[in-house]
């Protein structure tokens, strides 16, 4: 236990935080976390916690606001090379409407999400009216902790995509969403026409292609679905049909 607490400590805490601490006790921090920790000094480690939780409180804090700086900054050079040159984030993902890419609607979605499925209808919609000018990628985030189907639909459909069908299988899972399952997957692909053996082979290779969207997820600090980005302009939740428009209109006067 303490050995881990070490290691937190030798992250959370600044070094005044450090050396007012250790100004409490004459024990110093081992070099490494991994050193060994005797009983007498575990008992003088935690004598000193318990009589000054004041002092590490405090440095945790500062080091989560420290975290959370650079994390914002992060997603603001990633929003800002997005601004620079939309067309680099579509990569291999599936995106349709525009052909152009001068203006890019990323969407980072999960199928299990109730969100998102309340936000598939108003990206239809937006894409129903600007599929001229706009063009909208879809990037995979399936919240594995809360939703057990997310990364299964996922899966399936990155498989349909390499038939040609994925917003097909997109529009059918989000339709179902309550019935998702393996009977469902395996359904919608045959109603696709998709072929199976093909289908079932490539949902089994599915991971690292959807791991790179996730990837750029967690660059960005994401922790909830759906999440958009269009032309460097992010906004996040089941949006109105309005406030995706009016985004659109600031991207234009950019």
């Amino acid at each position: 236990m303490v050995t881990k607490l070490l290691t937190i400590l030798q992250k959370a805490l600044s070094l005044t935080g450090l050396v007012l601490l250790l100004s409490f006790s004459t024990w110093s921090l081992p070099a490494t976390a991994a050193a060994k920790i005797s009983p007498q000094l575990e008992q003088q480690i935690l004598e000193v916690i318990r009589n000054h939780p004041e002092v590490i409180l405090e440095s945790v804090q500062r080091y989560q606001q420290q975290l959370e700086r650079e994390s914002q900054q992060q997603q603001q050079a990633i929003l800002q090379g997005f601004k620079t040159n939309p067309q680099a984030f579509i990569g291999s993902s599936p995106a349709t409407g525009s052909i152009e890419d001068k203006i890019v609607l990323v969407e980072f979605s999960d199928f299990q999400c109730p969100f998102c499925a309340r936000a598939h209808d108003t990206v239809n919609q937006f894409i129903a009216n600007h599929g001229d000018e706009v063009t909208l990628v879809y990037k995979h985030f399936p919240l594995t902790g809360i939703h057990p189907q997310a990364l299964p639909a996922a899966q399936a459909a990155w498989a349909a995509t390499q038939q040609g069908k994925f917003w097909q299988y997109h529009d059918a899972l989000f339709a179902n969403q309550k019935q998702l399952g393996e009977e469902l997957y395996l359904a919608i692909a045959q109603d696709l026409d998709l072929d199976l053996e093909q289908f079932n082979r490539d949902r089994n290779v599915a991971d690292s292609a959807i791991a790179e969207d996730m990837q750029l997820a967690q660059l960005l600090g994401l922790s909830g679905t759906p999440f958009f980005v269009m032309n460097g302009e992010a906004f996040s939740g089941a949006v109105p049909l309005e406030q995706i428009e009016a985004i659109l209109a600031q991207v234009r006067n950019s």
